[in-house]
């Protein structure tokens, strides 16, 4: 893992939930991260809530002038299903803050673009620059590689969150959350890699595949929200405990470390009262640091398919490792990582950006209705 990684700059689209605000804020923390925009996808929460919740956290973490953008309301096909239970009702737990100045509860503001359109000008005003982090249903990017085939070739990396191939499913036996949110956005994607690969599409620049099978190995547990407090420099310990009643809320000085104790707090419980333990999946987080070049993984090139007919298999993600459908790869799948590293960097930089934050008096209750 590299001390000094090189400049990255990010188009983030996300679904915000829980695990992606751990990911935006760890990437807020990243000083050689540029957040090029952060486009809100419907999944966890619908997409106005998403918006409002990246607007807010972006403002607690010192950094209102990313661009927060909407794109698509609703799935290509099918419709929408949200997940409360996982995330809470606005997606983030038991966490609040205040809607940053000149945005609405529900995210919106006036004259906002369309977050499609801004990728697309993006990546061709830039091209070969921008590395895409999709940690959503690929509603979004689909539509993208619909309005402009070239995005293969235009983007520097794609990184995406999804899919589940020799490890149990999280939300049927066999499919994984985002992917089944949007299962046919997530095959056409495959499919225009697929093609992009035919036509000669370099492959550095195929998608990262972070499935189940690597991001559940990141299983945070309740003290590293401690270690995040005492790298913060706040005042008293922080304690996040199995035993403590369930909606207990943290008391810490510090804004960031509150707004993310009182998020991951909700999300112990989830995994606890699906006998999964006092324990977080922290999914997005892994994506985020192999988009920033911060993370250590190891992959595997495969095909990558959807399936969208079976009632059964519905959103499965199958992976072609030995060649068997004579296709070319049109992904890496990641097949090995390294938690403890990965939580000792997060750690430090989201402590480092929180102890900054204190600092400069941000996250304090402020005037306006409350995100999350």
């Amino acid at each position: 893992m590299p001390d000094l990684p090189e400049r990255v700059r990010i188009l983030l689209d996300n679904d915000t939930g829980i695990d992606d605000a751990l990911a935006l804020a760890y990437l807020a923390a990243c000083e050689h991260v540029e957040l090029v925009a952060v486009t809100s996808t419907p999944g966890n929460v619908g997409v106005e809530q998403v918006a409002a919740n990246n607007r807010a956290l972006l403002a607690l973490c010192g950094r209102p002038d990313v661009p927060v953008l909407i794109g698509a309301r609703e799935p290509l096909q099918i419709p929408l299903v949200t997940t409360p239970e996982t995330h809470g009702p606005q997606g983030v737990g038991y966490a609040e803050l205040a809607a940053p100045p000149g945005q609405a509860a529900d995210g919106t503001t006036t004259g906002a673009d369309d977050a499609v359109a801004h990728w697309i000008r993006a990546a061709r005003a830039n091209p070969g620059e921008l590395t895409a982090l999709l940690t959503a249903p690929l509603t979004n990017f689909a539509h993208a590689l619909r309005a402009e085939p070239e995005l293969p070739w235009l983007l520097k990396r794609v990184v995406i969150m999804g899919g589940a191939f020799y490890h149990q499913g999280n939300t049927t036996p066999t499919a994984e959350w985002n992917t089944h949110v949007d299962p046919h956005a997530a095959k056409e994607v495959f499919a225009a890699y697929t093609a992009a690969a035919g036509a000669g599409l370099e492959a550095g620049k195929l998608p990262v595949l972070c499935s189940l099978d690597t991001t559940e190995r990141y299983e945070m547990q309740p003290s590293l929200v401690g270690e995040l407090a005492e790298a913060a420099g706040c005042a008293e310990a922080e304690r996040v405990l199995p035993a403590d009643p369930e909606g207990s809320r943290s008391t810490a000085s510090n804004p960031l470390v509150r707004y993310l104790s009182d998020a991951l707090r909700f999300y112990f419980e989830f995994h606890r009262h699906y006998d999964q333990g006092y324990i977080a999946h922290v999914h997005d987080y892994f994506a985020a640091g192999v988009a920033a070049g911060t993370l250590d993984y190891r992959t595997r090139e495969a095909d990558v398919d959807v399936e969208t007919e079976s009632p059964l298999l519905f959103g499965t993600t199958v992976a072609d490792f030995r060649g068997l459908r004579d296709r070319p790869a049109n992904a890496h799948v990641v097949s090995w990582n390294d938690p403890p590293a990965g939580f000792a960097e997060l750690v430090r930089r989201t402590g480092a950006l929180a102890r900054r934050v204190g600092e400069q008096g941000g996250g304090g209750p402020a005037a306006g209705p409350a995100i999350g």
